[in-house]
């Protein structure tokens, strides 16, 4: 399938009265679709290109309509996966679940779980924002109920802005980089605002371990808790490669934002990407919850 030679940005719909495509639309601005695209049995490509200031990439909006048209091919071309629900009703998030078994064997830098709005008689924003957490998406309501501060110095993007915003920010892999932008680093101090969300939790981290001597009480008294944590830790020591790979990232995020260090700080984060996607599914999870997203 030549079309998944382009890395994919895959579409679908759990809602019956939401086409995908509507997505696509509101994506590329384009209403007429026809142009370039590609049909293989149920499953349609869009060519987009996204080009910013920082670089350009080819790539395909996949729309797919359910997990039994997903293919090998399009697996391995899946690099981010957004999905619409129905709000309105309480079993919204039940058709979307279905896709977690393949987001969690593709873990794909940018998943967004999409709706018209939450709605306190389907699923409220509470529940949408827990299954979130739980599973690793960002909500985004097309039409939400309240809009930002028009007056905050730094307003949240909302709806397909805030789409098209993390698509715009994921490393692609096909990424081509430009050489005659100097300013306007945004990305660089998001992935900073990550690392230092990391630092934090080693803090707290640091703050909730008990002394050694209650370590050991512990661990006299439940001997498969003390495994466990041990585990857990020799776990977060498999891969020094991928602790020396994170300090450079924050590293590059403390220094001026030349475009030299810009340059560097994606061929980086494409390198890890590069190598993530050749460890075996549980050390690819742990390197995922690792390395901060650039969105």
């Amino acid at each position: 399938m030549a079309a998944a030679a382009r890395p994919l940005a895959l579409l679908t719909s759990c809602a019956a009265g939401f086409a995908p495509e509507e997505l696509v639309k509101r994506i590329t601005g384009k209403d007429d679709l026809t142009v370039g695209a590609i049909t293989s049995g149920r499953v349609n490509f869009y060519p987009w290109t996204i080009d910013n200031k920082y670089y350009s990439a080819d790539i395909h909006l996949c729309v797919v309509p359910n997990t039994f048209h997903v293919t090998g091919e399009i697996a391995e071309a899946v690099q981010a996966f957004v999905v619409y629900f129905d709000s309105t009703t309480k079993t919204g998030l039940e058709g979307v679940s279905e896709w977690l078994p393949l987001t969690e064997e593709w873990l794909p830098e940018v998943m967004i779980l999409v709706c018209d709005r939450v709605s306190e008689n389907g699923v409220n924003r509470q529940k949408a924002q827990e299954w979130c957490i739980k599973h690793g998406f960002e909500l985004v309501e097309l039409s939400p109920e309240e809009l930002p501060d028009e007056d905050d110095d730094f307003p949240e993007s909302t709806g397909v802005k805030r789409i098209v915003q993390a698509l715009n920010a994921n490393v692609w892999s096909n990424v081509v980089m430009k050489g005659d932008r100097t300013q306007g680093f945004g990305l660089l101090s998001t992935l900073a605002g990550a690392n230092r969300s990391r630092g934090c939790e080693e803090t707290l981290e640091t703050e909730s371990n008990p002394s050694p001597g209650d370590r050991e009480e512990s661990q006299s008294d439940g001997g498969e808790d003390g495994a466990g944590t041990n585990s857990l830790e020799a776990d977060s020591a498999a891969d020094p490669m991928l602790e020396m790979d994170i300090q450079e990232l924050a590293s590059l995020t403390t220094r001026d934002g030349d475009l030299e260090n810009f340059e560097r700080l994606f061929s980086k984060l494409k390198e890890m990407k590069d190598k993530a996607a050749t460890l075996p599914h549980e050390q690819r999870k742990l390197h995922a919850e690792k390395v901060p997203p650039m969105t």
